[in-house]
Order: structure tokens, then sequence, then C-alpha cells
């Protein structure tokens, strides 16, 4: 009988510290920690850009109304100041990108019409200046970034059709150019980000589906590269096995020490889940989920070590609050 009770014990013991070292090989790493939310109105669909450590927010849509008021955050004391409004018409589905110390946002829809006019901030002086207008079709649920010196504006939709072209504006000659179009199908409300002087635009939606594909551009030879598919595409390697919840459109999106991250965003429903992407490899991995409310329609910023997600939408509550996250960190709750 005592042999008995031994063997239990012993069986009880090395098998739960097995299965405990199971679990934490498949803990996800990354932390999420919530900082000071947004002072201004909740909202969806808004448009932002980093300059000089400091994220500059603006436009957007709270559910009735389109917005053009225009915020600026300090991640060092963790609060926001109010600027001067964008100087457009109000609007949401936008692009914000920053280059050479200034931010330009263009495009979008105001409620009745889609836009192609653009404005640039100067931080400086705190001023907008009109610039030519992008040099395509009237659009909003575009995709944006910039390379060095150039921004790069394509793909979203308008007066009902759908678009995978591309344009360039350079700050030296001030004028927009186009340039090869998006490989694969048209497309609205992608993400994009840049690794090491590399554009890529990742999924969205179109033809009542959402795109599994992910495209390079590299502007020193102007063409476009598919990379892998974000879906169990190869029946024949075991390396997207798991890559069943990265599909999806308007993902918050932001590059973090070499890296790209996509997170939040639609598909079917709101998803939290929240991949990394690294070049190298052409590989995606998951990490620790979003932990504020699941959310669509949120901007995507990093600045230092840190990425940020900041307002967005949950069904038809509208959003303010903004989250932090760092990837090499592990999970900790209510931080």
């Amino acid at each position: 009988m005592k042999i008995n009770y031994l063997f239990i014990l012993l069986f009880v013991l090395f098998g739960g510290l097995s299965s405990c070292g199971s679990d934490d090989d498949d803990e996800l790493m990354g932390n999420w920690s919530e900082k000071s939310g947004l002072d201004g109105t909740a909202r969806s669909e808004a448009v932002g850009f980093v300059i000089d450590s400091k994220f500059y927010l603006g436009t957007g849509f709270d559910g009735e109304d389109q917005l053009k008021d225009f915020w600026v955050y300090d991640p060092d004391g963790d609060y926001w100041t109010q600027l001067s409004d964008f100087p457009g018409a109000a609007r949401n589905g936008a692009v914000g990108i920053a280059i050479n110390g200034k931010g330009y946002i263009g495009t979008g829809f105001d409620g009745d019409d889609a836009l192609k006019d653009f404005f640039e901030y100067d931080p400086s002086t705190q001023s907008w200046l009109q610039i030519d207008d992008f040099p395509g079709e009237a659009r909003y649920s575009a995709t944006a970034f910039t390379i060095d010196d150039n921004g790069y504006v394509g793909t979203g939709r308008g007066d009902n059709l759908f678009y995978k072209d591309f344009f360039t504006y350079s700050t030296s000659s001030k004028s927009w150019e186009s340039i090869i179009s998006l490989g694969g199908s048209k497309r609205r409300d992608a993400a994009s980000f840049v690794i090491d002087g590399i554009g890529y635009v990742v999924s969205g939606y179109n033809n009542a589906s959402y795109e599994d594909d992910v495209w390079a551009y590299d502007p020193s030879t102007g063409y476009w590269t598919e990379m892998r598919h974000i879906s169990n595409y190869n029946d024949d390697e075991k390396y997207d096995n798991d890559y069943t919840t990265i599909a999806r459109m308007n993902g918050s999106a932001f590059t973090l020490n070499g890296k790209g991250y996509l997170a939040c965003g639609t598909a079917g429903s709101n998803v939290s889940n929240v991949w990394e992407y690294d070049p190298q490899m052409d590989l995606w991995k998951e990490k620790t989920g979003f932990e504020g409310a699941s959310r669509t329609e949120a901007v995507g910023f990093s600045i230092g070590s840190k990425g940020y997600v900041v307002t967005g939408r949950s069904g038809s509550y509208y959003l303010y609050d903004l989250w932090c996250f760092d990837p090499s960190a592990e999970q900790v709750d209510n931080d």
C-alpha cells in the first residue's frame, strides 16, 4: 500500500512539472500597458505620424461627424496637447506620413465624397501648407509609408471602385510621380510598414474576402516582390500551419527593432491578436494579444523601442484609449 502511494506521488509530481514546462513554452511574448488616453473626442479612422519622438494625430469619425482636430502626444510625459485644427475638410479614412521632419495628411472621405487634397505640417512653426493634390483618383481607406525622402500612397477605394495603383511624393522636387502598381488584387484598408528601406503592404479587403498576400517594395529597383502568404497556403510546408489569424482589414501596423507588427483590425469580427514579421526569415510569429477592448480602425505607431495603438472602434462604440506594446517583455496583467 505504501508503494502504491509513493508511485502516485511521484507520478503527480513529475507529471505536474512536465505540464508546467509545456505551458511556459506556449506563452506568447510581449506586454501591453495602458497610457494616457486622447484628450479629444473618441474616434475611428484617424491618422497620424511621428516627428522627433512625438506622435501627431488628427481627423477621424466619431459616429456622427467627420473630424479635423489635431493633437500631439509626448510619450516622455505621457500627455496630449491640442494644436490648431487640420486646415482641410473634416474627414476620415485619410493617410498620414512623416517625411524629413514634416507631417503629411491627405485623401480621405468627407461624408459625401472621396478626397485627393494633401497638406504638409511643420511642427517648428505649427503651421499647415497645402501641397499638390494626390494625382490618382480621389479615394479613402488607402495605405501609405515613407522611405528616405519620399512618401508612398496607394490602394484604397472611391466611388465604389477599389484601387491598387501607387504614387510617390518627393520632398526635394515637391511633386508626385506614379510608380508600378501593387501586385495582386485591388484592395482597401490594407496595412503597411517599413523595415530597412523596404516598404511592406499587408492584407486588406477585396471581393468579399481578406487578402492573404504580402508585397515588398524596393525603391532602388522600383519593383514589388511577393512574399510568403499569411495563411496556411503551402500544403507541403509546416511554417504556415498556424497562420489562421493574420489576414484582416483595418489592422494597426508599426515597426520595431527591424521587425513589423500587425495588431487589431477586422476579420469577420474584431480581432485582438498581434503578429510579428521577420523580413530576414519571411516568417510571422504570434505575440501577446492586444489587451484593450478588441477594435478596428485604430492607429498604430512606434517611438523608440515601443509600439502603440490608439483610438478605434468596437462595434458602435468609439474609443480614445492609448496602449503601449513592448515586444520583448513578459505579459503582465492590469498594468
